[in-house]
């Protein structure tokens, strides 16, 4: 087997490790984002957008995955890991990517109003920080975009129910 197709497997396989944390984020009412990461194809800490459980602007999923993976090994350089996130980092995230010196980013849906590794901007790869980001994007990218997408039309069915109901 090749390197190529070794590391195709991995990045599916861990992408969907992070959709099925993706769910616990919508399971608590959160727009259905997860992260794992990964070291050495073990995983080091997952997360899960907890933005609104938390009262928390940032605990989004990468953030979540993150500071628990920092305190776990004690450390606040994570190098040498590999993120896989279902959704494209934002701006705040794609910076924490970088001071936590991650490798590598995988990630499924792009962002094409917030994303920071690509679609807006690209702070993972700008040459004028002190670190780069190895980026893979697409990886089951329908599955984690229609994710997002059905949790939306829910909510926005939600909200339409209640004008309905007076509220």
């Amino acid at each position: 087997m090749s390197n190529d197709t070794l590391t195709e497997q991995q990045d599916n396989h861990w992408m969907r490790h992070a959709l099925m944390l993706a769910d616990k984020a919508a399971e608590q009412g959160e727009i259905p984002v997860g992260a794992v990461l990964v070291k050495d194809d073990q995983i080091v800490a997952e997360g899960w957008n907890q933005s609104i459980l938390l009262h928390d602007p940032s605990a989004h999923a990468e953030m979540q995955c993150l500071r628990l993976a920092g305190q776990l090994i004690q450390n606040y350089r994570l190098i040498d890991t590999t993120l896989y996130v279902t959704l494209e980092p934002c701006p705040m995230c794609a910076g924490l990517l970088v001071h936590s010196r991650i490798k590598r980013l995988v990630f499924g849906a792009r962002d094409a109003k917030t994303g920071a590794a690509g679609s807006l901007m690209n702070l993972l790869q700008d040459e004028r920080l002190n670190h780069q980001v190895d980026v893979s994007e697409g990886v089951l990218a329908q599955e984690c975009g229609d994710k997002l997408s059905a949790f939306f039309k829910m909510r926005r069915a939600q909200i339409k129910a209640l004008k309905k109901q007076g509220r």
